[in-house]
């Protein structure tokens, strides 16, 4: 298998194949992908379950010239392999390496980026419109799949498409069980298949313009047997959906069976539709391994693993992470407070509200991929006086900004937003650092932004939180927290005050968050050198402490303020803005992400380079007082 794989550089080495080696091709990228992850880690159930799809796609199509769309790039790792980066594959997420997700500027396979769901049927639309316009004969085939069909752009993209009647465009539903349908059985499969080939569409073309032309009682027998197809497909499959959006319903048709997507994608591609065509293809998360297969949710994405066993590699221990801080820290607090509901967008696990979940099951709601409704939903429940809190990553939050600010923050609602995966976080890469919500939540009117710099300030603030009457958010990186030990007791943190945690003359450090246990260490080395710093644990950006960052900036020589957060619109922005109005005029330097797109690679690497380390913190101190 693995010499098979050898010959394979591109998609037209695959196309060169009869298509009866086709099985052996799925079987080598499934076993390299699965002996890959187990030793990087990385999205395994997801892309385990399209390998033959991917396969059948590139064979029937003329990648790259007709653009093939991925929606999610967790999907994708067979299309990487099918595309010239096998050699590469083993460094996939390593700084320098292949991404995660689909990235234009690595491959030209990559037609277009995508690391958030839902996107791949609104930019096949905008491709096959500018194909058409051009008069080009290019297939645009936009694949989208692992939930992500409940995402409301995908619907916004299916009714422009079906308005548009975008003959070029091919969307391939990968219904993986965990997205939108039942199993149909056997008889819709066989139908799917024969509905699509060329002498059905000849006979079914044929019957209309006959029955078109003989009236029954004031109504064509056309329309009686277009109702009657409808009511048919309706009942046995979900067509009457997407064929009242526009599009040829095609489906289901089994995504495992080589001979089946053969043979319906090949009718598919040379079909003269009048209409984009949606195939439904039905296949299962984590498929050809058994241990994915029985638990597609916790092989989703995976660290290092046994792959003969299917065991994950232990980690080294310590401290736990910041997301189960802040679920244990919910639990506790909803005992005391039957308002308190936990709402997530398809990250349940990722978030932590799993184990809220299982505490709380009757105030717990997972919304699917839909940020937006998550947040107005959180806002209809607030207005009713419960008191929702929506954990959802730092990079998924920014898809829902206008109903932050249009159905939260004016109605000044008692919303609470948790924040996960803020700062950088690594393998994930571009698309899912999180280095923009101080920017984009600090300008809001009524919202509160928090960050904490250990365990117990996270959970301080979450009380903080809720107990404000309004918006309020607060924001933690990905990984293992600080190890500090925990107070049973949750007290709340006065709104807007800041910590001192040490005093000197020569240099002021204004952190914030995560960055404010690597200030305390970068100053125990420039103490080495009689260089005496005070380090003010921000603790809010908004409302800021005012008060203690004049105060400190007054009693020392220089001040640096560092934050792993986008320069342009951050905390360092806010604090140089009252400095200009109000401070003592001292040397002020703010530390943070410069504008640029930030790329995959371990946090520890990433950190460095952007000089957010101990070590790029102290160099920042003696370069400023140097000055």
């Amino acid at each position: 298998m693995t010499s098979l794989l050898d010959q394979i550089d591109s998609p037209a080495d695959l196309r060169a194949l009869p298509p009866e080696r086709l099985p052996d091709v799925a079987a080598a990228l499934r076993a390299e992908i699965i002996d890959v992850i187990s030793k990087t880690g990385g999205h395994l159930a997801a892309s385990l379950g399209t390998v033959e799809l991917t396969t059948v796609l590139h064979y029937v199509f003329q990648t790259p010239h007709d653009k093939l769309i991925w929606d999610v790039g967790h999907q994708a790792y067979a299309h990487k392999l099918l595309t010239g980066r096998r050699k590469s594959f083993p460094s996939l997420g390593t700084s320098g390496g292949i991404g995660k997700f689909l990235r234009r500027a690595e491959s030209e396979y990559d037609v277009f980026g995508a690391g958030h769901a839902g996107t791949s049927i609104s930019a096949g639309t905008g491709i096959a419109e500018a194909v058409r316009r051009r008069g080009g004969s290019e297939r645009v085939i936009s694949v989208i799949g692992d939930g992500a069909l409940t995402a409301g752009m995908a619907y916004e993209g299916l009714n422009n498409a079906g308005y548009m009647k975008l003959e070029n465009l091919i969307v391939v539903l990968n219904d993986n069980e965990m997205s939108i349908s039942p199993n149909v059985g056997a008889l819709t499969s066989w139908l799917a298949r024969r509905w699509s080939g060329p002498l059905a569409r000849r006979l079914k073309h044929s019957v209309k313009h006959f029955l078109e032309s003989i009236p029954l009682a004031g109504e064509p027998l056309a329309e009686m047997a277009r109702r009657s197809e409808q009511s048919f497909k309706a009942f046995i499959s979900p067509a009457l959906l997407f064929e009242g959006l526009g599009f040829n319903y095609i489906g289901p048709v089994n995504g495992h069976d080589l001979e089946e997507l053969l043979e319906t994608f090949v009718n598919v591609r040379d079909m003269d539709a009048h209409h984009p065509v949606l195939v439904h293809c039905r296949t299962q998360k984590g498929y050809g391994y058994e241990f994915s297969h029985a638990d597609p949710v916790k092989y989703h994405g995976v660290s290092r693993f046994e792959a003969s066993s299917g065991t994950m590699v232990p980690s080294a221990g310590g401290p736990p992470s910041w997301t189960s801080v802040f679920s244990d820290a919910l639990i506790q607090l909803a005992r005391d407070d039957e308002r308190i509901i936990g709402i997530t967008a398809a990250m349940a696990g990722g978030t932590g509200l799993e184990k809220f979940q299982h505490a709380f099951p009757e105030r717990f709601y997972d919304v699917g991929i839909s940020e937006q409704h998550a947040v107005t939903f959180a806002a209809g429940l607030a207005t009713e006086g419960l008191k929702p809190v929506c954990a959802i990553y730092s990079t998924f939050l920014q898809r829902a900004y206008d109903q932050i600010v249009h159905d939260v923050c004016v109605q000044d609602l008692d919303v609470t937003f948790v924040l996960d995966r803020a700062g950088v976080v690594g393998a994930d890469g571009a698309t899912h650092q999180g280095l923009y919500d101080f920017a984009y939540l600090r300008t809001l009117p009524n919202m509160v932004v928090m960050a904490p710099r250990d365990e117990n300030e996270l959970r301080q603030m979450l009380r903080t939180a809720l107990d404000h009457r309004g918006p309020a958010a607060l924001r933690f990186p990905r990984g293992a927290a600080t190890g500090v030990p925990i107070a049973e007791e949750i007290k709340p943190i006065k709104l807007g005050e800041a910590e001192l945690l040490q005093q000197g003359s020569d240099l002021g450090i204004v952190a914030i968050g995560s960055c404010v246990s690597r200030a305390l260490e970068a100053t125990e080395r420039l103490r080495g050198d009689s260089i005496e710093c005070s380090v003010l644990d921000a603790r809010f950006v908004k409302p800021m402490d005012e008060t203690r960052i004049l105060e400190l900036a007054a009693s020392c020589d220089a001040l640096l303020v560092v934050e792993e957060h986008s320069l342009h619109g951050g905390f360092g922005e806010a604090v140089l803005a009252l400095l200009a109005e109000r401070g003592p005029g001292r040397p002020v330097r703010a530390l943070g992400v410069r504008d640029e797109v930030v790329e995959h690679g371990s946090p520890a690497q990433v950190l460095a380079e952007l000089g957010l380390d101990v070590d790029g913190i102290e160099r920042a101190a003696r370069d400023l007082l140097e000055r």
